[in-house]
């Protein structure tokens, strides 16, 4: 990875040729490499190999073949595959446990019993910052972060919408208990939030704002218009790629400093949150930054077309 992590270099290359020692290693762990934002796919772990307390790196190593940079604090490449340029762009390997963008290097990302490692190689010049994803769903619900399982709130902006009961359903299937509440006007960093509702009524909620802004600053490649009766997807260089419209839908999750991720499932109208509501699992959701739906489909994002066309 690079940027944000200088004062953790010293740290992170003291411990990057070591797990954190002795102690209990973490079961239930996952790990996944992917290129491209998730397009494709290139290691699947359901079972990693890990040793004692390990950290983010060293699980890493253990399963895949690794170069290191800067004292071996950041990941080079992932067999084979190099970060730097490719395309005329610039390109880096980022990672995120439990679907949250860590905030240490992987050589100081300690990992805990039931922790999703996601290693993702990306084009970060025009979005350098994706704060949190939904492709490690259930997570980041059912084992929290940091180790921290948090309360979890599914907040319907519109009374006695079915889509906000979908949810909880769909929660409860992994055994996650969650509260079912109006939004709430004061956000908490004690509770993970999933905001549901059409975009016209959720657009007010200070958490989910700045979807509107754009992938730059929600680092959601979607664009939801202030009428929130269309959505623009974003491909992975900015650019929007097409418009949609009625009965479109959207499942994103963004994340304002070091608070809690906050989920959306929206839609330009009951229809569209109603798709949002059915793609709210782990097959639909996999290995996805943000996904939306159009004519009942799943687009992933960032969106894939105009890249597509020009090849």
């Amino acid at each position: 990875m690079r940027r944000g992590l200088a004062l953790a270099l010293a740290v992170a290359a003291t411990l990057a040729g070591c797990g954190l020692g002795a102690g209990a290693e973490p079961t239930d762990t996952r790990l996944t490499v992917t290129d491209g934002y998730g397009a494709r796919p290139l290691q699947r772990f359901e079972a990693p190999k890990a040793r004692g307390e390990e950290t983010v790196m060293r699980l890493l190593q253990r399963n895949a073949k690794v170069a290191t940079r800067y004292g071996g604090g950041f990941v080079q490449s992932i067999d084979g595959r190099s970060g730097g340029h490719a395309g005329g762009r610039p390109v880096d390997w980022f990672f995120y446990v439990n679907g949250v963008e860590a905030e240490k290097g992987a050589a100081a990302t300690r990992v805990r019993s039931g922790d999703r490692i996601w290693w993702d190689r990306h084009d970060w010049g025009s979005v350098q910052r994706v704060p949190a994803v939904v492709g490690s769903f259930p997570e980041p619900f059912l084992h929290g972060i940091d180790g921290r399982r948090l309360p979890v709130r599914v907040e319907c902006a519109v009374p006695g919408l079915a889509a906000c009961e979908e949810v909880q359903r769909r929660l409860t299937r992994y055994e996650i208990p969650a509260s079912l509440s109006r939004p709430r006007s004061v956000a908490t960093r004690e509770t993970l939030r999933i905001v549901v509702g059409p975009w016209r009524a959720i657009a007010g909620d200070i958490g989910v704002a700045s979807l509107e802004q754009g992938p730059q600053r929600s680092g959601v490649f979607a664009r939801p218009s202030p009428d929130g009766r269309r959505i623009a997807l974003v491909d992975a260089t900015g650019r929007t790629t097409r418009t949609l419209t009625a009965r479109a839908g959207l499942v994103a999750a963004t994340r304002a400093g070091d608070d809690p991720p906050l989920w959306v499932v929206t839609g330009t109208d009951d229809a569209g949150v109603a798709s949002a509501a059915q793609a709210f699992d782990e097959g639909p959701l996999s290995d996805r930054f943000a996904l939306a739906i159009a004519d009942g489909l799943g687009v992933a994002l960032p969106d894939r077309r105009a890249a597509a066309a020009r090849s």
